[in-house]
């Protein structure tokens, strides 16, 4: 697979720009600032229809414009497909395939398939749960494209009950913040009910739908195991070995704050969650929400769920968030990525790797052996503040970014 053209219209920086690409690797030179990473971070969009810099499209539209598109040419194997995204702030983003237009963007999700590395990849092993369930659910994504849907189905659900556990705790504070017994045992007697029908009612819903993410991360940290153990390795032979497990609440306590650092790390607290008791994730979930109803009606938040996961990385018998130093945490970001692109390429040809200014935050031997991997690629895009940046493994064309125009060198 690789992207043989990539057209710009107000998006970010450029009023306007067609670049011609090839397979092979092709680096974006210049200036920090000048728009390289606009240029990659299109194609991130096309492939995920989100940004890795921003969490909302209207930072994409350049200032004073009211849309941005973004078109790129794909080709993979003798297959072509165009594809074209019009961003709204605001309002539904549309697309288009092949000049059609087609129901719902994320129909053409899974056409372009992209591995992006990024120096905001190191939060991956020092940040937060939210930047390791991500990266797990846009893997998902890439892999089974319709677990967009999936995704969005389950979002959308855990909003609803979210307002509902909002609402209901904002009242009971009001009834026992004006001290009266009467009104707070009318609360409880009248209103209560009425809540805990509708929990019911959500509950079903978020179960369905999460029992079907829940169980698909835990199959992919299956798969990503022995690939990112070995892609560690190789990028840091001196460490001891690298571990995943996947932590859900369905074997914590309500109580797990979303930056603790869990005690235990020596293996996946869930892989028999499916089978355990006899009982599938569904009535797992549900049976859990409902032993944590009084909680959540207390505190106002859905505490049961794949959006309180995270993804536990290990380095020998310490987790790596807090104890890894900066070269193994940058290790093992990377190892992550190139787990998911060995996966990716395993179940239908290489994807287009995309090395977002990476070789300027490692040291020479990391920066060595990633270019040794990602070589044989079947298209890799760098951009670099120098050309010196790019390692000599990964010489190919190239363009200079300055002042808003990108030039191919000859």
């Amino acid at each position: 697979m690789h992207v043989a053209h990539l057209s710009l219209t107000d998006f970010r920086s450029y009023a306007s720009v067609e670049l011609g690409l090839e397979p092979g690797v092709t680096a974006f030179v210049g200036p920090n600032g000048q728009g390289k990473t606009n240029l990659v971070e299109a194609l991130g969009y096309v492939a995920t229809q989100s940004s890795h810099r921003v969490a909302t499209d209207t930072p994409l539209v350049r200032r004073g414009a009211s849309r941005a598109i973004v078109r790129c040419a794909v080709h993979r194997d003798d297959r072509r497909a165009l594809i074209e995204l019009e961003i709204n702030p605001g309002r539904a983003s549309r697309a288009r395939l092949n000049r059609s237009p087609v129901s719902r963007p994320r129909d053409v999700i899974g056409l372009l398939r992209t591995v992006l590395f990024a120096p905001e990849d190191l939060a991956l092993a020092k940040g937060d749960p939210s930047e390791r369930r991500r990266f797990l659910d846009d893997l998902l994504v890439a892999r089974t494209p319709r677990f967009a849907g999936v995704r969005a189905d389950y979002d959308r659900v855990l909003k609803q009950r979210s307002a509902l556990l909002r609402t209901a705790a904002q009242a009971r504070r009001g009834a026992r913040s004006a001290r009266r017994a009467e009104s707070d045992s009318g609360f409880a007697a009248a209103g209560a009910g009425d809540v805990t029908s509708t929990l019911e009612v959500w509950d079903a819903h978020l179960a369905r739908h999460g029992a079907e993410l829940l169980q698909a991360r835990l199959e992919l940290v299956d798969a990503l195991r022995p690939l990112a153990a070995a892609a560690y390795a190789g990028l840091a032979p001196a460490s001891e070995p690298a571990s995943l497990a996947y932590r859900s609440t369905l074997s914590t306590g309500v109580d797990v704050a979303e930056d603790e650092i869990p005690g235990e790390r020596g293996s996946s607290e869930t892989q028999t969650l499916s089978t355990d008791l006899g009982k599938t994730l569904e009535e797992r979930l549900r049976e859990r929400l409902l032993e944590v109803r009084a909680a959540e009606l207390e505190r106002g938040v859905t505490l049961i769920g794949p959006h309180r996961d995270d993804l536990i990385l290990g380095i020998g018998d310490m987790p790596a968030r807090g104890y890894a130093s900066h070269g193994e945490s940058w290790s093992f970001a990377l190892a992550l990525r190139l787990a998911a692109y060995d996966l990716l390429r395993a179940e239908g040809g290489d994807p287009v790797l995309i090395l977002d200014d990476v070789f300027a935050e490692l040291d020479s031997q990391r920066r060595r052996r990633l270019a040794e991997i990602v070589a044989p690629a079947e298209q890799v895009l760098i951009t670099a503040a120098v050309p010196d940046d790019v390692p000599a493994e990964l010489a190919g064309a190239r363009f200079d970014v300055a002042e808003g125009r990108v030039t191919r060198v000859r």
